[in-house]
């Protein structure tokens, strides 16, 4: 039985990135590619929304926001990845290794958003991104969570 106190990795389900570093190797670059690709998923799902109403939702701007949120909570509650995440071949996994549930990607959804309203905090993210063992940004920290590789998962 490993000892939480004296093994950093004791409480993580997931491989521990020492040992096992083909779950978090170009992890952080497959979310920098993910975040491009769901971006632009995003756009065309408004610009159809938009298109639908006869222009009448570009009128509101959250409109964005909005779709933004709905597109990554359902995503990550779905499949503990978004589709950009899936196209990069990476996911997002628990701290005991298990998927996200409708819960959590509520609260990792929402920290993003957090993040990405306020500089600093998105600037800390990132650096947590490149610094850490595990490439984990703020909200992963904060809620335990990690991106793994898909393929290394098989």
């Amino acid at each position: 039985m490993q000892n939480t106190m004296t093994d950093p990795d004791a409480s993580w389900a997931l491989p521990a990135p020492e040992t096992h570093p083909e779950f978090y190797a170009d992890t952080v670059t497959k979310r920098a590619v993910a975040w491009a690709i769901d971006v632009v998923l995003i756009g065309l799902l408004t610009g159809l929304f938009a298109a639908l109403t006869v222009g009448l939702a570009v009128l509101l701007l959250p409109l964005f926001g909005l779709v933004s949120f709905l597109y990554r909570w359902w995503s990550l509650a779905a499949r503990s990845a978004t589709p950009g995440m899936r196209l990069a071949s990476i996911e997002l996994r628990l701290q005991d290794g298990a998927s996200f549930d409708t819960g959590t990607a509520f609260l990792h959804t929402m920290g993003y958003f957090i993040s990405m309203a306020i500089f600093p905090l998105q600037l800390i993210s990132v650096i947590l991104m490149l610094m850490s063992a595990r490439g984990q940004g703020l909200t992963d920290h904060i809620l335990g969570t990690a991106a793994i590789n898909r393929t290394a998962r098989a």
